[in-house]
């Protein structure tokens, strides 16, 4: 079982990305699948920014995406997509998708970074996205 993320890139201040997690598996299996991201140069795990369960369509975001993320499910192409709006320079990170089978993801978003990450049942291998002028 596979996650292939894209969509990253440079963008400027206030700028938009589309991110896309494709899953080789159909995401209706999943409880949930969600996005992460870990910042350059630091120790800590990755943060949970948002998280959709594709049967029911139900979202939950971290305060860091709030108001400006959106994520959003394409059962028919098994693929779920983080938009992002008004990025600043801190967005910049490698953005990674997860998904478990289990209701986990929403309460690691709540919690915030903690190793507990790890024990998520797939990861994607992660896109860079840089914001900057």
């Amino acid at each position: 079982v596979q996650l292939q993320a894209s969509g990253g890139g440079l963008v400027q201040p206030g700028g938009s990305l589309r991110l896309s997690c494709a899953s080789s598996r159909n995401t209706l299996d999943y409880y949930a699948i969600g996005w992460f991201r870990q910042a350059p140069e630091t120790e800590e795990e990755r943060e949970g920014l948002a998280c959709i369960n594709a049967v029911t369509g139900s979202t939950y975001y971290g305060d860091s995406a709030k108001g400006r993320f959106t994520i959003s499910v394409d059962n028919a192409k098994n693929t779920v997509h983080l938009r992002m709006d008004s990025l600043k320079s801190e967005d910049t990170a490698v953005y990674y998708c997860a998904a478990d089978r289990y209701p986990r993801i929403e309460s690691l978003i709540a919690v915030g970074p903690n190793d507990a990450v790890r024990d998520l049942e797939v990861w994607g291998q992660g896109t860079q996205v840089t914001v900057s002028s």
